[in-house]
């Protein structure tokens, strides 16, 4: 999947590319979310969803700017790695995950 070619890849969901700009837009300095965007996301997650999103996404760009930062580059462990996204288990489905 390329990521860079979201907007016009079969292989992403309406909701995964909302998403995806959601994390664009967090991620651009200066962040500007559009409100149009944060309520169409809402329509999808509960408040505290849209919390731990939020969270992974900023998370994710700490990091990467504090490698940035200190020089540090890829080290090359996940060269071909993937993690396959697997449909919930009946038990977990059950707790509402």
């Amino acid at each position: 999947m390329d990521l860079a070619s979201f907007e016009e890849s079969s292989a992403f969901s309406e909701v995964e590319k909302r998403v995806l700009r959601y994390a664009t837009a967090i991620t651009q300095t200066p962040t500007e979310v559009p409100e149009e965007l944060f309520n169409s996301l809402r329509e999808h997650f509960n408040p505290q969803q849209m919390v731990e999103l939020t969270v992974a996404i900023a998370w994710e760009n700490f990091r990467a700017r504090f490698n940035r930062g200190f020089g540090i580059e890829a080290e090359g462990f996940a060269e071909g790695a993937m993690c396959p996204v697997q449909p919930p288990t009946r038990a977990a489905a059950g707790r509402g995950a």
